[in-house]
């Protein structure tokens, strides 16, 4: 009788950035400034296309200290959560 997304904390995003259609690395560029804006502990619902932006951007965004928390595949785009760190990144 245990709710499954109660076991995770603020799985609901702060704010959510339609990527769809931009390219590589603009996509990478534009997440990491609407992360940098946003509060520490925030979490990004990012929209990215298949094919090189889901593969390349959470990488990159891991690679500068961001934590990666899901990539749902929505069929058409992924939804990839990233969680800004609490110390600047």
């Amino acid at each position: 009788m245990s709710n499954p997304t109660a076991s995770i904390p603020n799985s609901m995003p702060d704010a959510q950035l339609d990527l769809r259609g931009t390219p590589c690395p603009i996509n990478f560029v534009r997440t990491k400034l609407r992360l940098e804006q946003m509060t520490p502990g925030a979490l990004l619902e990012v929209w990215l296309d298949p094919g090189e932006p889901i593969e390349q951007v959470p990488d990159s965004l891991a690679m500068e200290g961001y934590s990666i928390e899901e990539v749902d595949d929505r069929t058409d785009y992924f939804a990839l959560k990233v969680r800004r760190p609490l110390a600047s990144a």
